[in-house]
């Protein structure tokens, strides 16, 4: 366990007083594969939820948004292999239908049922599988099933993604602990593909909803690997109040320490998302000072990190520089002058002033990017703003794993 001036970070999932999990093999897409998992959720949690903004959202993103309108989450009921989305008016059935069979095994309302599905879009549900695993699935349930989770809730991810911290504050320890899945289709604009993250603090409900949104803009909402946002994102968090004491809200002076602990976990789980992007072998970060305001430097910063030939020159540690350029230029922000501009890559300066750096040397840049992380520096102008966008290269497996994601 690793400390930072604000909280412990732990090296294993720690368990949350309040939430209970299980993992199981519905056979949602092939027969034998761990594809579900439920999350349960004592009475007097709250919970605070972002979803996609792709306005062909999947049938489980629209139950969601209606039960969480009606009454508080008890059960998150989540499948890989099939996204439910694209799926009509039937989809919109079969996912009523799995919350309410796992309303009947737990024993709450079906409202108290939040349907999430993420893999291939277009086909229909297997609902029946998932209403025959219900009972066995909300049986099994235990407080250290976070791991198995984060496995079960795996596409085409090559790994888990899970991340704990402990943050002490004045009033106590709180413990916060989060799950992620996505490698592909992500350009979150809400939150990540799939994330649920728990906190055993007490926090009011309209403060953890506002939290939830915040930490997920400067955290899920800043990554790409390929630029399509999903129709199925969706970002959960829960407080189920159990480790006691006054329930937190930004008022309340232990909130930035608590907030500071959450936000590291998101972090972490965005991060692993984009390392461990389809096919992806570095990270990078775009980060953009200079702008006018931070949606400026977001236009940018996308610009070069959606940028395919961008990308495949970061897979081949090519220092061709030029396309972060013509990516700047092409981005939209108003009023760009080349002569504000400069990059840099790692510690290596390249363009200043729109023009090449004197005596630059390309080697030394190539040798920065055939490292796994690095950060690409951007100034396009003299404003106050700044932001920092992560990516990931495009390698040659990004187009086998996508062309044969269906075989």
């Amino acid at each position: 366990m690793t400390v930072s001036n604000l909280f412990e970070v732990s090296s294993t999932p720690l368990s949350i007083a309040g939430v209970r999990l299980n993992t199981v093999a519905a056979g949602i897409r092939k027969t034998g594969r761990v594809d579900t998992v439920v999350i349960e959720i004592a009475p007097g949690a709250a919970v605070g939820a972002v979803f996609t903004r792709n306005v062909f959202c999947a049938a489980p993103v629209e139950v969601s948004r209606q039960h969480l309108a009606t009454t508080t989450p008890r059960l998150l009921v989540i499948n890989a292999g099939n996204a439910n989305a694209g799926t009509g008016v039937q989809g919109h059935r079969d996912a009523l239908d799995v919350c309410a069979a796992a309303a009947r095994s737990l024993g709450c309302e079906a409202a108290a049922v939040l349907p999430f599905s993420t893999g291939v879009i277009g086909q229909r549900l297997p609902a029946a599988k998932l209403v025959d695993a219900m009972p066995g699935a909300i049986a099994g349930v235990t407080d250290d099933g976070w791991e198995a989770a984060a496995k079960g809730i795996m596409t085409t991810d090559k790994v888990s993604k899970v991340a704990s911290v402990t943050t002490a504050c004045a009033s106590g320890r709180y413990r916060v602990t989060g799950i992620a899945k996505g490698a592909g289709m992500i350009k979150p604009n809400m939150a990540t593909m799939l994330a649920f993250i728990a906190t055993d603090a007490k926090v009011e409900p309209a403060a953890l909803q506002a939290l939830t949104r915040e930490i997920a803009d400067r955290s899920f909402n800043r990554i790409t690997i390929d630029g399509d946002t999903s129709t199925n994102d969706s970002c959960v968090l829960i407080a189920t109040g159990q480790a006691g004491g006054p329930g937190l809200d930004a008022s309340h002076p232990d909130w930035a320490t608590f907030a500071q602990g959450v936000e590291h976990v998101f972090v972490e789980l965005s991060r692993a998302i984009v390392r461990d992007g389809e096919g992806a072998t570095k990270l990078v970060a775009v980060t953009v000072r200079g702008g006018r305001s931070e949606e400026d430097c977001l236009r940018a910063a996308y610009a070069v990190a959606e940028s395919p030939l961008v990308k495949t020159a970061l897979f081949a540690s090519d220092p061709n520089w030029g396309r972060i350029l013509a990516a700047v230029g092409r981005s939209g922000v108003p009023d760009l002058r080349i002569e504000e501009i400069s990059i840099s890559i790692g510690e290596v300066a390249i363009v200043a002033a729109g023009e090449p750096v004197p005596g630059y040397d390309e080697s030394a840049v190539a040798r920065v990017m055939e490292t796994a992380e690095y950060e690409i520096a951007i100034a396009i102008g003299f404003g106050p703003a700044r932001t920092t966008v992560l990516t990931c290269d495009f390698s040659f497996d990004y187009v086998r794993i996508n062309a044969e994601y269906r075989s």
